[in-house]
């Protein structure tokens, strides 16, 4: 076995020496506008995972590094998301207080078994195993963890101190139970910061509103101590570069509890960060590698979270914000994470200064920008039966805990697809004293049934079945068309594929050998 090159095992020397000053220059630029994103998101997105702030710029810095560097994508931009951190919340939350080191310590216990899972998966070549968690499944996911995210924020909007829920039942019985004891001035806050967030998104669509409706509101509550003075504010933390965080991994049992949230979470992962670079690299004509990204994905897990970086994956804003300031490689997404490692060692104070209400209307501002109207609308006019996988992935996010949300779309989604070609095309024409089948699709445990009984409805003892668009059979179609072939010829007649691929023709021939086959074949 030939040792792997060293591209592939340090793939960024691909790249890296090709690079000029201006085209360095250029992206430093970029890297500087990603972490100005990333610094109100990432924060906002480690309270939606209920660990302290810091921990969302210490994702961002440590995994994103990694990503870049191993990665295929020019233009992939990782760090923590909205719906990850509230899928790990959802995992966490009932082994542990939240908040407290013990569930850190688990948030990144279960971020190492998903890179794990993610690497396997890259090593092994099966990157296009995330096929299966479909387009409409992430459509419902996202949709229904924007409601679960909006109301477990809306205690803090409204400047209640109620404790987490992992459902959004019972987050929405507690917010109903409390209501009446909200806190105005909190209101207040939350939601001007909030509807300053939506009129900048309006009218400067290119200015980071995050970052600017989080300041406006922190300068007006310090500058207004006798109206906001008394707001909850954000925790503060000692500034410094991400701790090492060691981990727990000899308990086996731990592992086992933690192993179903991490597969979900890691396939999750690959699904939005794969579906992004996909989507940038059609636009930048660029062909990426998806098991080099796959595999990327999980070194950057696994290493970060020994650098205190819970689970990242591809960040639609950032990604599309790397390609639209014209980011010449990865080194944008490298810059990005060390200008947010500055911020974490100078700034660190400055948070401590934003109220709680103010961080809640922006996550509320991140919600509605998780949801896509625009694909949710094609979706129900081009395909009802995904529009319902859709809809049950998104009342299973909103009833069941999310992980278990995930698997319940997959299973629908391949119930469907099991369903549509479980009764493949066959079209039935009569030529003489043949009948001819053209068949559409393989031919395997799901479909033979239904072929058999096509069949069996033709008239004639002679049956043609036009196989040029067959490209799979299995022991089950094997078998059928060997038991229709023997029944025809008991009836004076016969069983001819025509145009057949030799894999096809192959299969049939292994089950009585090519001199007993009692199929007949024709070019």
């Amino acid at each position: 076995m030939a040792w792997p090159d060293r591209h592939t095992l340090l793939p960024f020397l691909s790249w890296l020496p090709r690079q000029t000053r201006a085209s360095i220059g250029r992206d430093l630029h970029v890297g500087l506008s990603g972490a100005i994103l990333a610094l109100p998101q990432s924060i906002a997105y480690a309270l939606i995972a209920g660990l302290p702030a810091e921990y969302g710029l210490y994702a961002a810095i440590v995994p994103v590094l990694i990503a870049c560097l191993w990665g295929s994508s020019w233009h992939l931009i990782c760090g923590p998301t909205a719906a990850i951190s509230v899928v790990l919340y959802a995992s966490v939350s009932p082994l542990a207080v939240v908040g407290s080191s013990d569930y850190i310590t688990l948030i990144l216990l279960l971020t190492f078994l998903a890179g794990v899972f993610q690497c396997v998966l890259g090593m092994l070549r099966f990157g296009a195993l995330v096929n299966f968690v479909s387009q409409p499944v992430v459509l419902g996911f996202t949709l229904g963890a924007a409601v679960v995210i909006a109301l477990g924020q809306l205690p803090s909007l409204l400047g209640l101190n109620l404790p987490s829920q992992t459902t959004a039942l019972k987050a929405l019985q507690g917010l109903l139970e409390h209501a009446k004891d909200a806190d105005l001035r909190s209101l207040v806050l939350g939601t001007g910061t909030l509807l300053l967030g939506i009129a900048l998104r309006q009218l400067r669509p290119r200015w980071p509103s995050l970052l600017i409706s989080l300041a406006s509101a922190s300068l007006l509550s310090g500058l207004w101590p006798s109206a906001f003075g008394q707001v909850a504010r954000v925790q503060g933390f000692v500034g410094q570069l991400p701790p090492l965080s060691p981990l727990p991994l000899w308990d086996l049992e731990l592992l086992l509890r933690l192993l179903p949230g991490a597969v979900a979470v890691g396939m999750l992962g690959l699904v939005t960060s794969l579906s992004i670079a996909r989507a940038l690299s059609a636009r930048s004509e660029q062909l990426i590698n998806v098991n080099q990204e796959v595999r990327a994905q999980g070194l950057s897990n696994m290493v970060g979270a020994f650098f205190s970086g819970y689970l990242s994956s591809g960040s639609f804003t950032r990604s599309g914000l790397s390609l639209e300031a014209g980011a010449r490689s990865p080194l944008a997404g490298v810059f990005s994470a060390l200008w947010v490692a500055l911020f974490a060692v100078t700034g660190a104070t400055l948070i401590a200064h934003i109220p709680l209400p103010a961080m809640a209307g922006s996550i509320l501002l991140i919600c509605w920008g998780l949801v896509d109207h625009q694909a949710i609308r094609a979706l129900f006019r081009v395909s009802r039966a995904e529009f319902l996988v859709m809809a049950v992935t998104c009342a299973a996010t909103l009833l069941l805990e999310l992980q278990t949300a995930i698997y319940a779309g997959v299973l629908v989604s391949l119930f469907f697809y099991l369903k549509r070609t479980s009764q493949p095309s066959v079209q039935h024409s009569r030529e003489g004293d043949e009948d001819i089948l053209r068949v559409g699709g393989s031919i395997f445990f799901g479909a033979s049934h239904y072929l058999q009984v096509r069949l069996q409805r033709c008239q004639g003892p002679k049956v043609v079945i036009d196989a040029r668009q067959i490209n799979f059979i299995d022991y089950s179609g094997v078998e059928m068309l060997h038991r229709e072939a023997r029944r025809l010829r008991r009836q004076d007649g016969s069983l001819t594929l025509r145009r057949a691929r030799p894999q096809v023709i192959e299969e049939l021939h292994k089950l009585e050998g090519a001199a007993h086959c009692p199929i007949h074949f024709e070019d």
